[in-house]
């Protein structure tokens, strides 16, 4: 978590920002919620901007790494937890819980959405936002024997070997409904992938995209490769400049699908 990483995750923040068309959530919480909790929040950005469109709600944020700023509005906290281990925060407490991309990071997204379902307030609202790893292309410009293709791939079954599959979003929808939530939405945008998009929002999301992937290959590939599909750092370097080479190339129209889930816990039934 250097500042590197940091400085990523910030743009990302602004990408999935446009991306949403200037919202931070979906979810229709009201204009009055009391406890908002940010799961793995990174380095805490959207917990202050919340914290500041809602100075009557108690925003926390919570990471296994200590990256947030000290500087924030009174109403904004961080608390620095294992997520994936049992909550300690009460039961039935908070009004909306967020989430964001939080691939391959959770192993038992199941059970996550278990504890989330247990701690909010009857009537609360759940939301899950994740890119998946799974390059798309819509017009065939994205040959299968490209490098971006292979090294999609290859992401994809490192993750599987690590368990944290890059296709767990897809599958949000289906665990929020298995859990018991109602008014389950499910809502994907195509993230562009280099600029190549018509549309001038798009396009500078593309290009954000673009910088995100040439600039941090290494940082995204390195360990994981060499963990789960024992390559040399020689071999990674070489990957990575031959990808490179290809995301300069705007005739190839490629994106990922990024997921918005986002549901409600029942009422109780009157009387209970």
């Amino acid at each position: 978590m250097d500042d590197q990483e940091l400085d990523r995750m910030d743009l990302c923040h602004t990408k999935y920002y446009a991306l949403l068309k200037q919202r931070r959530f979906l979810s229709p919480i009201g204009e009055n919620p009391q406890r908002i909790l940010d799961l793995g929040c990174g380095t805490g950005i959207w917990c202050v901007e919340v914290a500041d469109d809602y100075p009557g709600a108690q925003v926390v944020g919570v990471d296994i790494a200590p990256t947030q700023p000290q500087w924030v509005p009174p109403n904004c906290q961080f608390e620095l937890d294992d997520i994936e281990q049992n909550w300690t925060w009460k039961s039935d407490s908070a009004d909306f819980i967020f989430s964001r991309d939080l691939i391959l990071s959770i192993r038992n997204f199941p059970r996550l959405i278990d504890q989330a379902y247990r701690h909010l307030k009857p009537g609360g609202w759940v939301e899950f936002q994740c890119y998946t790893g799974l390059l798309h292309c819509d017009d065939g410009t994205l040959s299968e024997e490209s490098t971006f293709r292979n090294w999609a791939n290859l992401t994809k079954t490192a993750c599987e070997r690590f368990g944290t599959p890059v296709d767990d979003p897809t599958r949000f929808k289906q665990w929020f409904e298995e859990r018991g939530f109602e008014c389950v939405t499910e809502e994907v945008y195509k993230m562009p992938c280099t600029p190549w998009a018509k549309d001038q929002r798009l396009k500078l999301i593309g290009a954000w995209e673009q910088h995100n992937l040439m600039n941090h290959l290494e940082g995204m590939t390195m360990r994981l490769f060499q963990k789960s599909l024992g390559w040399t750092e020689e071999e990674i370097l070489v990957i990575s400049a031959m990808l490179r080479k290809e995301l300069r190339d705007l005739g190839v129209h490629a994106y990922w699908p990024y997921y918005v889930v986002y549901a409600r816990k029942p009422m109780r039934p009157t009387g209970q």
